[in-house]
């Protein structure tokens, strides 16, 4: 594991506060990583390790309203502001170009920077995320969010949420990583929930990801559902793109088979630095202060 330490602050963003962690050489290039819906920057923790330990600057971020952001100042979250707080996150910190990872709602953000913020981005690695919500996909969201509403916190949430990411088999063979993370997801505001959600509920970057230049990377858990033929179908629509399926992985692959994970993690990064790769940038330094 990297011993360099792990630097927090906050930045403005779109929606308000972002709370960012940076970790890894400040010389090296960056890589931002963005998670799920009902997490936070801390289910990155093991990749975030292992990217600075192979000379890369790690940028966690948390989504508005999860882990250390505050609610989102706006009454409005939409996935144009989700990626909006990225590149402002970049902006503040003076980083040009980074390579980017994101998870579900962090993998949503990535279509949408992909498109509308290319010349931002060096490379994207998208997990478990697809990039519409039809009806069958948007609806359940509405009991979630008045739950969470009713409730006054995202609690009653959190064992059903990471029993449809990990599985009831996991989390009872896993109790005490199940724990933390429905300790994540019961602690996240209720704004901030409801704000991504509604942002989920709008997603559309569907029809315009097969303008998306970068060199992309997709990677799904074997048994997400139909997430598997969802990413099967973009990766038909992005020129270039790679497929990685994870066997007998759920929801966050990176949790429940990280071996696996981090060695596609890894591949995607051999290929970015690959200079017989045609889309391969020349490695750029983190400008970041």
């Amino acid at each position: 594991m990297s011993n360099t330490g792990i630097r927090k602050r906050s930045v403005q963003g779109h929606h308000g506060e972002v709370a960012i962690q940076l970790q890894g050489d400040p010389r090296d290039p960056v890589v931002v990583m963005a998670h799920s819906i009902l997490s936070s920057a801390a289910m990155w923790d093991e990749q975030a390790a292992l990217l600075a330990d192979q000379g890369w600057c790690v940028l966690r971020i948390d989504a508005t309203g999860h882990g250390d952001s505050p609610a989102p100042a706006a009454d409005v979250v939409k996935m144009e502001g989700l990626a909006a707080d990225t590149v402002a996150v970049l902006d503040a910190l003076g980083i040009p170009r980074a390579h980017y990872v994101g998870l579900s709602l962090g993998g949503m953000t990535g279509f949408g920077l992909g498109i509308h913020h290319a010349a931002r981005f060096l490379s994207l690695m998208l997990c478990a995320a697809r990039a519409d919500a039809p009806a069958a996909v948007a609806a359940p969201w509405d009991e979630r969010i008045a739950t969470a509403e009713q409730h006054e916190s995202c609690e009653p949430l959190a064992m059903p949420t990471i029993e449809r990411w990990f599985g009831k088999p996991f989390v009872a063979a896993n109790p005490g990583l199940a724990q933390r993370f429905q300790r994540i997801a019961a602690g996240t505001s209720v704004k901030g929930f409801t704000g991504c959600a509604r942002a989920i509920q709008g997603l559309n970057h569907l029809e315009g990801v097969g303008h998306i230049a970068l060199p992309v990377t997709l990677l799904v858990g074997s048994n997400d559902g139909v997430l598997p033929q969802a990413m099967g179908d973009l990766q038909q629509r992005i020129a270039g793109s790679v497929l990685e399926t994870i066997a007998g992985a759920g929801h966050l692959p990176n949790i429940d088979q990280p071996t696996a994970f981090n060695a596609a993690l890894l591949r995607h990064f051999e290929r970015v630095r690959n200079p017989s790769h045609p889309h391969s940038p020349r490695k750029p330094l983190c400008t970041h202060t």
